[in-house]
């Protein structure tokens, strides 16, 4: 699958109403083909939008983290599936992947597993009962979602080098926790800037502060593309 430098970037529509984010996307325009929805705008009318923005040609990511029993997961997983979207997120818990892969069938829709999440490092770990480190779990996860047939991973660009080598060829990375070049990295405690996390072995580049809350957001998102597409040429 060969993706071009738009394609790879994911703005993550992080906004408190589905008004603020018709007008972002109106001011990113055709700079920007794929959105991520998650909780905040999905359960402010997130949903009908997104079906909105599928219909208008635009790729959309409903990073919606499923955890659940295996037939709701699955039973959730048909509806989405009926939207058209792109990518949905479920948590990286063997019960769940599998119940996920059940619920997308034949359809487009591509499963993608959460690793460990990007506000995560081996502190946080350890407090919620994990006797591994982040890239241990990482991995470990990794593996399980390979083997039940996940399309692909969410995780940390400094984990994406080692978990390419996990998921091999087939499988693709989307990479949150993006940070251009002196920006903040905010509640985000692993990060990495665009050009790094594709040379780590990233597919797509979530952004989503770094574009949203800039003076100029399109500006901003050309400015990212140009940097993807700098470091997939070299």
């Amino acid at each position: 699958m060969t993706l071009d430098a738009r394609e790879r970037l994911i703005v993550a529509l992080d906004l408190p109403s589905v008004q603020a984010a018709e007008r972002m996307v109106a001011r990113l325009g055709d700079s920007v083909v794929f959105y991520k929805i998650g909780y905040q705008l999905a359960f402010a009318g997130g949903l009908p939008f997104a079906a909105g923005l599928i219909a208008a040609g635009k790729q959309v990511f409903l990073d919606l983290k499923l955890h659940d029993i295996g037939n709701t997961v699955e039973k959730g997983v048909e509806s989405v599936a009926q939207m058209g979207a792109t990518f949905l997120t479920v948590h990286g818990y063997p019960q769940t992947m599998k119940a996920a892969v059940n619920g997308r069938r034949n359809s487009s829709l591509r499963i993608l597993a959460v690793t460990v999440l990007t506000s995560y490092d081996d502190a946080d770990l350890a407090a919620a009962g994990y006797d591994m480190s982040v890239p241990e779990l990482a991995a470990a996860r990794a593996q399980q979602a390979r083997d039940i047939g996940v399309d692909g991973l969410v995780c940390s660009a400094e984990e994406a080098a080692a978990l390419r080598g996990i998921a091999g060829p087939g499988m693709v990375l989307v990479t949150p926790g993006i940070r251009p070049a002196g920006s903040a990295s905010g509640d985000q405690k692993r990060v990495m800037t665009p050009a790094l996390a594709i040379e780590a072995g990233a597919d797509y580049l979530v952004v989503g502060r770094p574009i949203v809350e800039a003076a100029d957001p399109k500006k901003a998102a050309d400015a990212i593309v140009a940097e993807i597409e700098q470091a997939t040429t070299k």
